[in-house]
């Protein structure tokens, strides 16, 4: 293993076992590289009480955890499958109370993370003042700008998320152990806010990224990243851009199965619980 703090691990499995039951996980969107192949080992693996964070929004891989029965909270500002339709899974939960529910926005998000990011307790936004989310959430405060001398001006602070765990995929690690996440700077900000950051990877290169000009800007050190395991088209059904693409076709068989429980089970069965994997 390369002299850096990188965990380079089997596959997909072993970041799932790094992962505690009651992990508080932040994730990105279905078209940001949503870690699948580790979804699914956490899934055989039987999770429990997991607390997944949207950033900003949840997709399949919270739907699939929920309808398994391994998550007590989502925080998000949705949970969708997209074109797909809604997230039956979650929904059902949420409607009958089988997991905590908070709600939240975008900008909160973001700006709970960028705090931890940089070190402080909260960050301030304006962006959300007025939203009817602001009452339901009394750990957001609402404070008299204090640089501003006469007149009232409020803003909002969104305190500090630190999530225990940050889980994503990525097409590229290198042998430095860092990984390349191109234009999704939300997965750097994930990477940078966790305690804890586990990327699953399609190919591994050999070098180090950062000393590359054109790829570095897209790099997230391995001084952010606690391991890395191989999972081929592991962000699968949804997409890696430059490898291939979300399988619509299949969100749509998803979609289909995971309106009943029954439909669900049958899904788990075939594409999880007793898939081949690598």
């Amino acid at each position: 293993m390369p002299a850096n703090q990188t965990g380079f691990l089997r596959g997909a499995g072993e970041i799932a076992a790094r992962i505690p039951d009651g992990a508080l996980i932040a994730m990105p969107p279905d078209y940001s590289l949503p870690a699948m192949e580790v979804v699914r080992a956490l899934v055989r693996r039987k999770a429990k009480n997991l607390r997944l964070l949207g950033v900003p929004v949840l997709g399949m891989c919270a739907d699939l955890l929920i309808g398994a029965g391994c998550v007590a909270e989502v925080e998000s500002s949705a949970v969708t499958l997209g074109e797909a339709g809604l997230a039956p899974r979650f929904s059902e939960a949420a409607e009958r109370g089988e997991i905590k529910v908070r709600d939240s926005t975008c900008p909160m998000v973001h700006s709970a993370l960028q705090a931890s990011e940089k070190g402080v307790p909260f960050m301030p936004l304006r962006g959300v003042l007025g939203s009817d989310l602001v009452k339901q959430r009394p750990d957001w405060r609402v404070i008299q700008n204090p640089m501003k001398e006469t007149g009232t001006d409020h803003i909002l602070l969104a305190p500090a998320i630190v999530p225990d765990v940050g889980l994503f995929h990525v097409r590229w690690a290198d042998r430095a152990g860092n990984v390349w996440v191109g234009r999704r700077k939300e997965l750097a900000t994930i990477a940078h806010a966790a305690k804890a950051t586990y990327a699953s990877y399609d190919e591994l290169r050999e070098g180090d990224m950062l000393e590359d000009e054109l790829l570095a800007p897209g790099v997230v050190s391995s001084l952010y990243v606690s391991a890395v395991a191989p999972a081929k088209r592991g962000a699968w059904p949804l997409g890696a851009p430059g490898l291939y693409p979300i399988d619509d076709a299949h969100l749509q068989v998803y979609a289909k199965a995971a309106r009943t429980r029954e439909g669900f089970q049958r899904y788990l069965d075939e594409f999880v619980l007793n898939a081949v994997t690598a």
